[in-house]
């Protein structure tokens, strides 16, 4: 079933463009985990990427009249500059569609090693229907991200790498996962040569297209992904990728955003490398697949994919490592109106460090506090909760609560008692022009807007925290609202950080 792949791994042409990366140790985090962590640091290829092995790989079996006819490829970031890499090396046209919502360090890094460029569209989806379209007019041939046995045969020379770099026992490989392509041709490898290593994917939990597909027994296609990793936001892996995954992967792991700006730190501490948040993503899972089985003194290894991030996405990612490695509590405390109760408060917390703090009067009863503590970890943060509570301090967790860690710590003002029949909602916006104004024309005028929170975080999209006033009985029309819009939403009016500092 997968045999074939071993031969074609093995007669892969790639090193015309890749280097051979090395398996790097991770001292620091190897203590902290208790086991032996090495990374393959693919984030040191000439695009910051592995993506150019697959796209290469593919590109030069071509017969040579395709290739003089061109290439095309839909792609947000890496595997466009793979695929114009390839196309540069090998002297042939291509043509890169990706949306208009792509940043411009992407384009430009594209459109410098000579692929034409095409704009269109808001999403991978609709760049790919645009560059399909393209293909059929022009007879160009198509380079598929994922799946296609020639750009998942490129992918699987990292697994041979591996094994020959490290010929003593590994316990796990984690490998990131969109598509499928790169743990496709990995598992391929690797588990032909050795097959008591196990395979590991990691998705996030908001692009989970390969774990629900895996347990569903066939491919599932999400409707929404999340786009903070945006090297793996896939909405349906491939057919051949999934075939392939469902006989080779052992298991797949999620992290959340928070779990994979922890890992960048991680790594930076170790290699002084900003990674992407997909070239995480694997040091993400190995870390919650330690504390999820309790392993120790094994020997893993973490596929880093890339390291092509935005300047302006670091402050986020600082702010959320913190919370991502449980060193930072946010909590929202309700202390009684009268003189001494923020004192008390604050001898309360003792002598820890506080990060954030934001105060704001409730009534003439009480006041509700939004305070952000540095901790040791989950456990510390358990016991300030009890810790005031037996105090008889009211207190709420809102680590994990994301409204809370991406809008309500950056808003000033407090309740609003008038702000009728209004209903909460988080949106993800595309961030070009035009964004907000869609949403406000698609938006009956007799809805009032009562909340708006916006803060740039250096990606691709937006996100946005909205407050509407809608009639009761104009629920159904506001859904439909909701439906055609077509931008990603979760309601957020039962949040207990809205209901305390907001409503």
């Amino acid at each position: 079933m997968t045999k074939g792949y071993l031969q074609k791994i093995l007669k892969a042409r790639v090193y015309d463009v890749a280097s051979e990366t090395p398996l790097d140790p991770a001292p620091l985090l190897s203590r902290r985990l208790g086991n032996r962590l090495l990374i393959k640091r693919e984030d040191l290829q000439s695009i910051f990427s592995f993506k150019l092995r697959g796209a290469y790989n593919k590109m030069a079996g071509l017969p040579r009249q395709r290739l003089a006819r061109g290439v095309i490829a839909a792609s947000a970031g890496n595997h466009a500059q793979g695929v114009a890499l390839a196309a540069q090396r090998l002297r042939c046209r291509a043509v890169i569609v990706m949306p208009v919502t792509t940043p411009r360090i992407k384009v430009d890094a594209v459109a410098a090693r000579g692929a034409h460029v095409v704009l269109h569209g808001d999403s991978y989806a609709e760049a790919y229907r645009k560059a399909l379209e393209i293909k059929s007019k022009r007879r160009l041939t198509f380079v598929h991200p994922y799946d296609d046995r020639d750009v998942i045969a490129g992918q699987g020379t990292i697994g041979m790498e591996i094994l020959r770099q490290h010929p003593q026992p590994i316990d796990v490989v984690f490998v990131p996962v969109g598509g499928g392509g790169l743990i496709s041709g990995i598992a391929a490898y690797i588990k032909n040569v050795n097959p008591t290593v196990r395979i590991v994917g990691v998705e996030p939990v908001d692009a989970a297209a390969m774990a629900r597909s895996l347990k569903a027994g066939k491919r599932v296609k999400l409707d929404h992904v999340g786009l903070f990793a945006d090297g793996v936001a896939v909405k349906e892996v491939g057919r051949e990728t999934f075939r392939l995954c469902k006989a080779l992967v052992d298991e797949m792991v999620l992290a959340d955003t928070d779990e994979m700006c922890a890992a960048i730190k991680d790594v930076f501490e170790d290699t002084r490398v900003v990674l992407e948040p997909a070239g995480a993503l694997a040091i993400a899972g190995a870390k919650a697949w330690v504390e999820k089985h309790g392993a120790k003194r094994k020997t893993l290894v973490a596929v880093a994919s890339g390291a092509n991030t935005n300047f302006d996405r670091l402050r986020f990612i600082a702010e959320e490592a913190e919370l991502g490695e449980h060193r930072e509590a946010i909590l929202a405390v309700t202390i009684p109106e009268r003189p001494g109760s923020f004192r008390k408060f604050c001898s309360l917390l003792g002598a820890r460090n506080v990060t954030e703090f934001n105060y704001r009067i409730a009534d003439s009863r009480e006041a509700h506090i939004f305070v952000g503590i540095e901790v040791a970890g989950r456990g510390e943060t358990a016991r300030i909760v009890r810790n005031l509570r037996r105090h008889g301090l009211t207190t709420l967790d809102l680590s994990d609560n994301e409204m809370a860690k991406l809008h309500t710590r950056h808003m000033v003002g407090g309740r609003a008692p008038f702000a009728r029949n209004e209903l909460l909602y988080r949106f993800e916006f595309p961030e070009r022009p035009g964004a907000l104004m869609r949403f406000l024309d698609s938006m009956r005028s007799d809805w009032n807007i009562s909340l708006f929170h916006y803060r740039n975080q250096g990606a691709d999209y937006g996100r946005v925290l909205v407050g509407i006033q809608v009639p009761r009985n104009e629920l159904g029309a506001f859904r439909t609202f909701l439906k055609k819009l077509g931008y990603p939403y979760a309601e957020e009016t039962r949040n207990p950080a809205y209901k305390l500092f907001l409503l």
